[in-house]
C-alpha cells in the first residue's frame, strides 16, 4: 500500500499534468479558426475556437443603404454560426483532453463542458 507522502506526490504530478494539457488546449483553441456564414455566403466572420473575431467580410452587393436592417441580420446571423462553431470546436478539444484523465464519463469539470 502506498504511503500518504506517495498519494499526495501522485495527486500534485497529476494536477500538474492537467494544469499544463489545459494550458495546452487554451493555446490551440487560440490558433483554431471557424467562419461564420450567411446569406449564401454574402457575410463572413472568421474567428478563433476561443470566439475572438478575426475578421468581417461582407459581400459589395449587400452595402445598400435602404436596407441596413437586412445587413445587420445578416451579421448577426454569421456571427452567431461562428459562436456556435467556435463552441463546438472548443468542447470537443476539452473533451479529448478529460478523456485521456480516465475520468467517469459524465464527470462535469469547470473548463471541460
Amino acid at each position: 500500500m502506498k504511503s500518504m507522502e506517495e498519494m499526495l506526490a501522485a495527486a500534485q504530478k497529476a494536477a500538474e499534468t492537467i494544469q499544463q494539457q489545459m494550458g495546452d488546449a487554451q493555446a490551440k483553441l487560440d490558433s483554431l479558426e471557424v467562419e461564420g456564414v450567411a446569406g449564401g455566403g454574402l457575410v463572413r466572420i472568421r474567428a478563433t475556437a476561443k470566439g475572438r473575431i478575426l475578421s468581417v467580410s461582407i459581400d459589395d452587393s449587400l452595402i445598400v443603404p435602404d436596407d441596413k436592417q437586412m445587413l445587420e441580420d445578416l451579421v448577426t446571423a454569421a456571427f452567431n454560426d461562428a459562436r456556435g462553431k467556435a463552441d463546438r470546436v472548443a468542447g470537443e478539444e476539452m473533451a479529448k483532453i478529460q478523456s485521456g484523465m480516465g475520468l467517469p464519463p459524465g464527470l462535469d469539470i469547470p473548463g471541460f463542458s
